[in-house]
């Protein structure tokens, strides 16, 4: 009987790491039991660290393949938050606009939503009204992820919204290094300066900035 488990165990292992692999390198544990996996493999998962808890009943593969411009944690953010959108300093460093290294992955999501409880990555979450959170939003994709996040411009319109409490030298600095690009484009950037009503704010600064 000892040797018939010991053949059966990694085969069960396997296929438990094929149906990760299957749905993206995430599973939830009913699905898991929908799948005929018993809670004592999944354990035995955990326990080797081939798979991490990222919030209660979710799993995902420790060890996954993305591009390596696409941070885990905003991949990690796709599956948890549905509805959440990568922004403010983390939308600035991943277009690389902030020198500002953000120990937290700030997400958006609407006002009448619910933030998930989530044990991992760690979240700064804000609730934005439907009239600045449903615009600018934007795609990148990773193994048939699609990770929503702010645009540059309408990230750097956000910064200047929350300038008093996450530092206005901070949002004048991603200005500056967005003004400074070839693509930089102004009209998109008045553009959502007046969808979130800073536009009295960042106009003297683009007119210091742009000469």
């Amino acid at each position: 009987m000892y040797y018939i488990s010991r053949k059966i165990e990694p085969f069960i292992m396997n296929n438990i790491i094929k149906y990760f692999l299957d749905h993206s390198g995430y599973a939830r544990m009913r699905d898991l039991k929908e799948a005929s996996f018993h809670t004592r493999d999944i354990a035995k998962l955990l326990k080797e660290g081939k798979i991490e808890k990222i919030k209660p009943g979710y799993y995902r593969l420790t060890d996954m393949n993305h591009p390596d411009h696409i941070p885990q944690s905003f991949i990690d953010v796709a599956h948890l938050v549905p509805k959440g959108v990568i922004c403010l300093l983390s939308a600035l460093e991943y277009y690389n606009l902030t020198t500002f290294n953000p120990s937290e992955v700030y997400v958006a999501i609407p006002q009448s939503e619910k933030f998930p409880e989530i044990k991992y990555p760690p979240i700064r979450g804000y609730y934005f009204p439907k009239r600045f959170y449903s615009e600018g939003i934007e795609y990148i994709e990773s193994n048939n992820i699609k990770i929503k996040i702010y645009s540059a411009e309408k990230s750097i319109a956000d910064m200047f919204r929350y300038r008093n409490k996450l530092g206005e030298d901070i949002a004048i600095e991603a200005l500056k290094t967005y003004l400074a690009l070839k693509e930089a484009n102004i009209n998109r950037l008045y553009e959502y300066a007046v969808t979130c009503q800073v536009k009295t704010v960042m106009n003297p600064y683009i007119k210091a900035i742009v000469g």
